[in-house]
């Protein structure tokens, strides 16, 4: 009898843990144990996002090992661009453009917003982040909230941060943000 209430103590205790890190990101559930891809492909808020990494051809790469951090932009933030802009990426003739936009979102490794934050505080209030694609993005924070700085000076907040994947971390940003 008290191994089976210690079995059921210790499942508890695990189903209340993962519960815990399991955030909620347009409408879905982004588990812990999902890779970044099947969280995404969940979200009402990253529909663009999930079509655009499709037609880039980087879905395979985004559910891999990794680690990888995700700069991932909403619906909204894809909004933004100049009309025409979403449709013209999503061609087959741009999709060399459209994976570089793309993988200027992505960062090798794993990275918090607290290891994000600790970042900016040693810079002095600046950190630059090389991204995959080759490029930098310069983060920094207002008071407790986190914001990047593309390459052509605009400006993406963090809007959700730390939705931890099995392969990595995305963080949910309001603007897409454009390499040179």
């Amino acid at each position: 009898m008290k191994k089976l209430f210690l079995a059921a103590f210790a499942f508890v205790a695990m189903a209340t843990a993962a519960s815990a890190q399991t955030v909620m990101v347009g409408g879905a559930a982004m588990y812990p144990t999902k890779d970044i891809v099947d969280n995404a492909v969940n979200s009402k808020d990253h529909t663009t996002l999930v079509a655009a990494v499709k037609a880039a051809g980087l879905v395979e790469t985004l559910k891999s090992a990794g680690p990888f951090t995700v700069f991932a932009p909403t619906n909204e933030a894809f909004d933004k661009l100049p009309k025409g802009t979403v449709e013209t990426l999503l061609k087959p003739e741009n999709k060399s453009t459209l994976t570089k936009v793309l993988t200027y979102h992505v960062v090798a490794g794993k990275w918090s917003a607290a290891e994000i934050a600790a970042k900016v505080k040693a810079g002095g209030g600046k950190a630059e982040i090389k991204t995959v694609s080759g490029g930098t993005l310069t983060a920094m924070a207002d008071g407790k909230k986190l914001y990047l700085v593309d390459e052509k000076g605009g400006k993406s907040w963090v809007t959700i941060a730390d939705v931890f994947q099995k392969n990595g971390v995305i963080h949910v940003v309001n603007t897409v943000l454009m390499p040179k």
